[in-house]
């Protein structure tokens, strides 16, 4: 039975990215999940990885995983293809639009029935998918109160959203939101998730770090990014999110475990897809 530090829940996913500048990338392996996983294993953990993949995924990277060390038998494989999603960078945001011949997004995400029976975890980490299948995957990974359980949003926060934020976030421990889930406008409006077990909220903001909200302290707590060469920022925010819980569970206090997350990142925006986090936990 794999004792693991942490596991991750979410999409993998084939990705067709636009940029702002006109280039196109077409058929990067990615995926939410992906990033996280290996964001958290770059840090030496024990990683294993709960989600769906389709006929359409490419094998290499199924087999990068593996020798990454990541446990992949919580992966479910699709009769036919899986998420497939173009991501369209528009300045500092970007939107996600799955194709209309890729399964609809709740069904190319894991269910509670596809945690392998034998698995044991310290931590969980949900990445990006529907409410309704975050929640049902939240009851089960807080079964135990000491479990360390992060979430990210799927959608923006607002006046209308703001009610599914408050079904869902008070099960987790640590949520983390991008400027997509939160623009800087309104991230007042954070203040409002308090309650249950949310503890902390890590707000991304890309390139020029971001803020970590203190919910119990009523405090921010900044850290800045790492320097690096951009290729492509695609995946960055999942890996820092894995970074930064490897870190909780090596025993950081915040200020490291923020800066580790933040290293994360910085590997995974070197290069096109996974590759350089890849190389770097293979390494």
């Amino acid at each position: 039975m794999p004792d693991l530090d942490l596991a991750v829940f979410g999409n993998l996913a084939v990705d067709d990215v636009v940029y702002p500048d006109g280039r196109t990338r077409f058929g990067i392996p990615g995926g939410a999940a992906l990033y996280a996983a290996l964001g958290a294993r770059l840090w030496g953990i024990d990683v294993g990885l709960v989600s769906c993949v389709g006929k359409d995924f490419p094998h290499s990277a199924l087999k990068g995983l593996e020798a990454a060390g990541i446990y992949c038998q919580g992966i479910r494989r699709l009769e036919g293809p899986g998420l497939r999603t173009w991501i369209l960078n528009e300045s500092r945001r970007r939107r996600w639009i799955h194709h209309l011949e890729s399964p609809n997004h709740r069904d190319a995400s894991p269910e509670p029935a596809d945690v392998p029976e034998d698995w044991a975890w310290r931590a969980a980490h949900l990445g990006p998918m529907p409410w309704t299948t975050q929640r049902s995957l939240l009851e089960v990974l807080t079964v135990q109160p000491d479990t360390l359980v992060g979430l990210d949003a799927v959608e923006e926060l607002s006046p209308e959203s703001l009610e599914k934020f408050r079904e869902a976030c008070p099960r987790a421990r640590i949520l983390f939101l991008s400027e997509d889930e939160c623009p800087v406008e309104r991230e007042e409006e954070l203040w409002k998730l308090a309650g249950g077990r949310l503890g902390w909220i890590a707000h991304k903001r890309g390139d020029r770090g971001g803020f970590l909200y203190d919910l119990t302290s009523h405090e921010r707590l900044q850290w800045s990014p790492q320097a690096a060469a951009v290729v492509d920022t695609t995946g960055a925010g999942d890996a820092f999110a894995g970074g930064v819980l490897a870190g909780r569970l090596l025993g950081d206090d915040w200020p490291q475990a923020l800066e580790r997350g933040a290293r994360s990142a910085s590997v995974a925006i070197t290069s096109f897809g996974p590759e350089a986090l890849l190389e770097a936990v293979s390494a």
